[in-house]
């Protein structure tokens, strides 16, 4: 069985910044989350993690599985989406003149912006990923979690479930919300 989960919240999703590959740890909050989910779902078997390395990630992870003996394995092809020279905008979803809010509004149209990532390029590293080891454990029998990001979990379940890129947002990716695909 495959499970994604985004990161607990950081200082800049408080503040409705854009995080992409900025590095933003974890805040009090984000941890407090990672320890409620690590209760709320103990029952649930997973035989390895893999998660971003990003920090606001690897923490997660690292909390959500405190206790247990599960190798967490850091791939940069779980890293979030870049955005670019727009890192750190705040706001950009309601900002009009912002080119991102093109990703969030009207995903099938969004091409990319100057230093950033297009969703083809999200979408070439994220399949790449589950093509080379997410199918072939998920042929052994094997429980898989994945602990990452909004836009790049949102790209894996669009692909395991054969969502359309026009709803690419339509599953909701919340803070520490553990999703079975």
């Amino acid at each position: 069985m495959l499970y994604i989960m985004r990161h607990g919240k950081t200082d800049w999703n408080e503040l409705h910044k854009l995080q992409g590959r900025t590095d933003i740890p974890l805040n009090d909050e984000g941890r407090e989350m990672a320890r409620e989910a690590r209760e709320k779902y103990k029952d649930i078997n997973f035989d390895i993690c893999y998660c971003s390395p990003l920090v606001r990630a690897r923490e997660t992870a690292k909390i959500f599985l405190e206790g247990r003996n599960i190798d967490i394995i850091p791939d940069d092809r779980l890293k979030e989406m870049s955005f670019g020279i727009y890192e750190g905008t705040a706001n950009c979803i309601r900002d009009l003149n912002c080119p991102v809010r093109v990703l969030f509004k009207d995903p099938a149209n969004y091409k990319g912006v100057e230093g950033g990532e297009s969703l083809e390029q999200l979408y070439a590293r994220t399949g790449d990923f589950l093509e080379k080891v997410v199918k072939p454990q998920l042929a052994e029998g094997r429980d898989i979690l994945i602990v990452g990001h909004g836009a790049m979990n949102s790209s894996i379940l669009c692909q395991v479930k054969n969502i359309p890129v026009e709803k690419f947002w339509d599953a909701g990716i919340e803070n520490c919300r553990l999703m079975k695909l």
